[in-house]
């Protein structure tokens, strides 16, 4: 009815039988004779069992395991799997829904889980997560050097610790983990606040008196915000020197709202109200989940150059597009992208004083900055900005500098 035979690699015994006119085979992971002469005489056993009618094997069950197992088993065991903590972050972003976050935090999310997973191993099992394994994350980061040569700040790290906490909240809500994020008593590298935004020739006098490393020198500049004046030399250097003609209109639109980067890649030709003369902007950063809106005035410079802007405007619902490339055979312009327009705008101030300007949130806090320096009510600029910080409205709403000699002259004569 059934057999044993010794393999010759390995040694181990090999159990041979018939059953239903079928033939089969296992090996038994032993090479005691004694071990494998029981399984053999057991599996005798169920094999007349069988025969007898008083043990029947389930139309799905293995055979092999239900006979072996004494009828105990109808599939071989499986140890369950440890969710890994790359297994976390897969199913967090295949489940997101399309459209829920910005391409922008989706990539920052890329870039924190990164980090994370560099250093608590892709491997590493969430569920002995625990307080001190974060601590552990937490010292390592703050020991490595980040961009510009200098150690990774706290605020990074607690931001990337803030993208673990929201996909583990996320899997704690769909089953994934069970217990909170162990975040409590976590202690972070001191962090530095941030310098108000200055002007230009405030940051070029600091560098030119010396001894500012490269790093700090970038620093400055990530601070800079343009005055009235040097905003409407940017607006003439870009309207002469821009390859693509949506160029001009959106830095205008950018300096005169203080719209962010993403915001004027969303924005549609049907959010400017003509009659009122104000537009609608397509949020999604100041309520979690949700997008919301706010609307801003135009100022008379800002509606001129739409107007004109749109008289040549390739067409489609885009406020802001570039013609499809005439392989694509679509009549329409299509929606620009956040890397694209952040690479055209450093393309067109290369080469220039400009240059130093990082992107376009410089015109973001330049209208903020401008606003407040005009003495415009801090409740009007909060609604025009949206979803401002206590921290961001200390940065910005500072005189410029020669604002402040007037007001002090102005005391003491």
């Amino acid at each position: 009815m059934a057999s044993i035979e010794q393999q010759i690699h390995g040694g181990n015994y090999r159990i041979v039988f018939r059953c239903g006119g079928r033939k089969f085979s296992r090996t038994l992971k032993t090479n005691d004779p004694h071990e494998a002469d029981a399984v053999l005489h057991r599996l005798e056993d169920n094999l007349r069992l069988l025969e007898r009618g008083r043990l029947t094997i389930p139309s799905e069950a293995d055979t092999i395991t239900f006979l072996l197992s004494d009828g105990r088993l109808e599939h071989k065991p499986t140890l369950a799997t440890s969710l890994t903590l790359r297994d976390l972050v897969d199913r967090y972003r295949q489940h997101l829904p399309d459209g829920a976050l910005e391409p922008n935090t989706l990539y920052t999310i890329d870039i924190h889980t990164k980090h994370l997973q560099r250093l608590l191993k892709p491997t590493f099992p969430v569920r002995t997560l625990s307080a001190s394994k974060l601590q552990e994350f937490v010292e390592l980061r703050a020991s490595e050097i980040g961009r510009r040569g200098k150690k990774v700040s706290a605020v990074t790290i607690k931001k990337e610790v803030a993208t673990l906490r929201s996909i583990w909240n996320w899997g704690l809500h769909t089953g994934h983990v069970h217990l909170p994020f162990p975040a409590n008593g976590l202690k972070f590298p001191k962090t530095t606040e941030k310098p108000s935004f200055q002007t230009f020739v405030e940051i070029e006098s600091q560098i030119k008196r010396g001894g500012l490393t490269e790093y700090e020198q970038d620093e400055l500049w990530d601070g800079l915000f343009l005055t009235v004046q040097e905003v409407t030399q940017v607006l003439e250097h870009v309207h002469d020197c821009a390859r693509h003609k949506y160029l001009h209109a959106m830095v205008v639109f950018a300096a005169q709202t203080g719209a962010r980067r993403s915001e004027l890649v969303r924005a549609r030709v049907a959010d400017i109200d003509f009659q009122s003369r104000t537009v609608v902007i397509r949020e999604k950063k100041r309520v979690r989940g949700q997008s919301t809106t706010r609307r801003i005035p135009l100022s008379k410079q800002n509606l001129a150059t739409i107007e004109f802007w749109l008289l040549q405007h390739p067409g489609g619902p885009w406020l802001f597009s570039r013609p499809y490339a005439d392989t694509d055979g679509q009549p329409d312009g299509r929606q620009l992208t956040v890397p694209e327009v952040h690479h055209h705008l450093k393309t067109a101030l290369a080469d220039s004083r400009w240059s130093k300007i990082r992107g376009w949130h410089v015109f973001r806090h330049s209208f903020a900055s401008n606003c407040a320096a005009k003495g415009v009510d801090q409740r009007m600029i909060d609604r025009w900005m949206g979803h401002q910080t206590e921290e961001m409205r200390k940065r910005y709403s500072h005189l410029i500098p020669t604002q402040q000699l007037d007001a002090i002259n102005a005391v003491f004569g």
